[in-house]
């Protein structure tokens, strides 16, 4: 009963006040690009605020988080790291959805931000699109993050990993930095939040140009490593 009122308290103060910051982001997006940036770090800032004192989850990283450029490929197991990575990191690049960018306004505003749209239909025109978005997160010494499983998992799965991470890591010609992330523990589907520690364990960076099958092997077992915990 106290995690469901604690969640409904959580979910009324954070989306009320979530709504001056975001629509600040979507005019800042046509007005002064650059400074998307800033303002998506306030509302991720309000996110770990709330969600520390209201749900009580809060956070701890093992390792150091790289803000420069390299691939990061993260576990992903909840909504709760969508947001987070915002404020873990300074200026990430984040792949996502491409379709989520024709959301009206939201879309610009993200495309100012610099994420990197990808299309899982594989159109060649989604690819250089992806591509290039990369290369100048790249440029700009920005660290590019994907969460190679594609979608959320359940806590204890290891599923394969999607195409996209190879491809990204081939292309970028990056070293690639694995993150095991357990928040499903906290932050499980559905309404309902539970007080607790969400760990990321951030992994040895793995030397850019190994062939597919091993870069693969190697990111599954890191970004999978707090399942045997």
């Amino acid at each position: 009963m106290i995690a469901v009122l604690r969640s409904a308290v959580f979910a009324l103060v954070f989306y009320i006040g979530s709504v001056p910051i975001v629509v600040t982001a979507m005019l800042v997006g046509f007005i002064a690009p650059a400074a998307v940036i800033t303002v998506a770090r306030i509302w991720a800032g309000w996110f770990a605020l709330t969600t520390r004192w209201l749900l009580g989850i809060r956070w701890r990283i093992v390792g150091t988080v790289p803000n420069h450029a390299a691939l990061v490929a993260l576990k992903h197991q909840s909504n709760y790291e969508t947001i987070m990575i915002l404020w873990l990191f300074k200026r990430p690049a984040v792949v996502l959805k491409a379709e989520l960018l024709g959301i009206p306004a939201w879309g610009a505003a993200a495309r100012a931000h610099g994420v990197i749209p990808v299309d899982r239909a594989g159109a060649a025109t989604a690819l250089r699109a992806m591509l290039k978005a990369g290369n100048a997160a790249k440029a700009a010494d920005r660290p590019v993050l994907i969460f190679p499983e594609g979608t959320r998992t359940a806590v204890g799965t290891a599923p394969e990993l999607r195409a996209g991470l190879a491809g990204l890591y081939r292309a970028l010609k990056l070293p690639l930095v694995p993150i095991a992330c357990d928040s499903g523990r906290c932050w499980p589907k559905g309404f309902v939040k539970h007080a607790g520690v969400v760990t990321f364990v951030v992994g040895d960076p793995i030397p850019a140009g190994l062939d597919r099958p091993a870069i693969e092997a190697r990111v599954h077992t890191a970004i999978n490593a707090l399942n045997r915990a």
